[in-house]
């Protein structure tokens, strides 16, 4: 497991070994023995030992942390939002962004008591009202032109025409079916069922 683990932990992780020979090669630092120096060089061989046993236990439990995950349908998308909500609250709850939002806050009021904001805001609504009562008007217009037109002897004639043309095929319709359920114009024959079925 330890030699399959180190295959991958060269595979997914950067090492940066310590070349002994390299360092072996350099000058005794000043004020150090030489003692003092294999002294130090072992504890440095330890510490990158234990670096490198840490980086496969890390390895391996990332492994089991994704193997968990998928057995329990976590996908990498739920652990992005829950990583994401969690740091939006962090920052909402930092003393940079609460700070900033009381200053934001602070500015506001000031603009809002400004004498040009005010100035502005009546302006704004002077000019909306005097809008609403234009459009008003012009609606009012509209109305009375079509009124107007309604009552114009061309739009009458037209309304005829198209009264003429109504009750000739309404009226068609009407004649056409009394005559075929009247007792008089269907004589000694019983009256036909067209139904389909």
């Amino acid at each position: 497991m330890e030699s399959a683990s180190q295959g991958l932990l060269s595979d997914t992780m950067t090492d940066v070994p310590v070349d002994s020979a390299a360092s072996a090669r350099t000058s005794v630092p000043e004020g150090l023995t030489l003692a003092e120096e294999e002294e130090l060089r072992s504890e440095l061989a330890k510490v990158e030992e234990e670096i490198g046993t840490l980086r496969q236990v890390l390895a391996a439990k990332e492994r089991h942390c994704g193997e968990l995950k998928r057995k329990l349908g976590l996908t990498p998308l739920d652990g992005l939002k829950q990583n994401l909500s969690k740091s939006w609250h962090d920052v909402q709850v930092s003393n940079a962004y609460v700070k900033t939002s009381e200053k934001l806050g602070e500015w506001n009021d000031r603009v809002t008591q400004s004498d040009f904001y005010k100035k502005t805001q009546e302006t704004l609504s002077q000019a909306g009202q005097k809008t609403s009562a234009a459009l008003s008007n012009v609606g009012s217009v509209i109305s009375r032109k079509f009124g107007d037109m309604r009552n114009s002897a061309t739009f009458k004639s037209f309304e005829d025409r198209v009264g003429t043309i109504k009750s000739r095929v309404v009226g068609s319709r009407e004649n056409s079916t009394d005559s075929l359920h009247s007792p008089s114009g269907a004589g000694d024959k019983p009256p036909q069922d067209n139904t389909p079925f």
